[in-house]
This record gives structure tokens, sequence and C-alpha cells, in this order.
């Protein structure tokens, strides 16, 4: 049984709320995985909650390696994020897709635009709601 640190817990909740819109950690599950715990505890809470690096500049970091991935799933959440939290604007998401086309692969960067096209559409959508 792992012992829970309450107040990085309680941090990383709290960062995981900045980094991706008020109300995010409301949708975890009650019970933590060990990998949850860790995500939320030590990621969140210690990492993400560094001085010297803003959310943006930390996410635009995380936008660069997925992209390496090709997984367009995770920059989705990403993006969502910093739209959420009016970090980068469509056009700033797009001259990264351009960029990292050329880092990260075509078809890797074809991914990275799949989902930053995919976040600005169902943003468009919520915000007209």
């Amino acid at each position: 049984m792992t012992t829970v640190d309450t107040g990085s817990r309680r941090r990383g909740l709290k960062v995981m709320d900045e980094v991706y819109g008020t109300g995010f950690t409301d949708t975890l599950p009650s019970e933590y995985t060990p990998m949850l715990e860790k995500t939320v505890e030590h990621l969140f809470g210690e990492i993400w909650n560094r001085p010297g690096l803003s959310i943006r500049d930390r996410r635009l970091l995380v936008i660069g390696a997925t992209a390496a991935l090709g997984r367009a799933d995770l920059i989705e959440i990403q993006v969502r994020g910093a739209l959420a939290n009016r970090e980068l604007s469509a056009e700033e998401l797009r001259e990264a897709v351009l960029q990292l086309q050329y880092y990260v692969g075509w078809g890797n960067g074809s991914q990275v635009h799949n989902g930053v096209e995919v976040a600005l559409r169902t943003y468009e959508k919520e915000d007209k709601r």
C-alpha cells in the first residue's frame, strides 16, 4: 500500500486544473492506480509546478515531444488545455504544426495537424454555446 502525500496531491490536482481547465480533475476516477497517483502527485504536483517555465512553455515542450510520437490524441488534449487557458491562438497552433512538421517527420506532423484541428473544431463548437 502506498502512502499518500496529501500536499503533493492537492498541489497536483490544482496544477492539473490550471493546465487542462477548471473541473478537469473532477473527471478523474476516485480510486487512484499507482500510475495516476504518480501523475498527480509527482508530474503535476512537483514537475509542472516548478518555477522557471510557465505552463505555456511547458505545454509547448510537451506538444513538441508528443509530436515526435505522432500521437494526435495526446496533442488534442494539450491543445484543448492551451485554448481553454488562452495560452495559444489558432494561428500560433497552426504555425507550431508547420514548424514541427519539418522536425518530426511528415507522418508525425500530419498527426499533430489532425490533433490540433480536432481540438480547434471542438473548441469553436463549445465556444459558440
